[in-house]
């Protein structure tokens, strides 16, 4: 049994293209979900009334529907309306955007979570409004809410599959490739499987890591 492997290993450039564009996806996509969901969790706590309806449609539209659809939105719907974007630039905006709006909430009840007397003491201080959430309230609101983050970061990371539908060689399309190469259907996937959970493992245990270190613990 162990040898039914062999042909699907021997595609191992296939699959190493798939794993760093995978990863390639994620690194660029999880920096700009996590900023947007940061910058919409202050609106809409600290938003006028008409900017905090805006951001509250956005979460709505984005967490009712499936990824899929967001994505293919992006990618043959926009072009419509004359804006058409390249595969990769497709698969990054509908995942920050993803991420973003579950972000977006976990973000303000860690905000929400701060207390009022850290926000006076700093006020004393002289900080302006920026100043008093950059030092004083986003540091430990991303403290409370660091394994919820990580949590969403991996299920977008794992939603990367669905970029195999608009072509994008990611590892699961590679891992379709290879079956279709190869006829090996279940172990293609079994090792794609083994890689996805590989990958959440070490990605869990980085952000564990990185958050202490250089985000909030500095």
């Amino acid at each position: 049994m162990l040898s039914d492997f062999v042909p699907v290993l021997a595609q191992w450039p296939l699959l190493l293209k798939g794993l760093l564009l995978t990863l390639m996806l994620t690194a660029i996509a999880t920096p700009l979900g996590v900023a947007t969901g940061i910058a919409c969790g202050w609106l809409r706590i600290h938003g006028n009334a008409p900017i905090r309806f805006c951001v509250g449609a956005y979460l709505e539209l984005m967490r009712n529907t499936p990824f899929i659809i967001q994505l293919f939105f992006i990618f043959f719907g926009l072009p419509a309306l004359g804006l058409k974007l390249d595969t990769t630039t497709a698969c990054v905006l509908a995942m920050s955007l993803n991420l973003g709006a579950y972000c977006t909430e976990i973000v303000r009840a860690g905000i929400q979570a701060t207390p009022r007397g850290h926000i006076e003491a700093a006020e004393s201080l002289a900080l302006n409004r920026w100043q008093v959430f950059m030092h004083v309230v986003l540091p430990p609101a991303l403290k409370r809410v660091w394994p919820a983050l990580i949590g969403q970061i991996i299920l977008v990371m794992l939603g990367s599959a669905v970029c195999s539908q608009i072509s994008m060689e990611e590892l699961t399309y590679s891992a379709n490739l290879i079956s279709s190469r190869t006829f090996r259907n279940f172990e293609a996937y079994i090792l794609i499987a083994a890689i996805y959970l590989l990958l959440a493992v070490l990605m869990r245990r980085f952000l564990n890591w990185l958050g202490p270190r250089w985000i909030f613990g500095r």
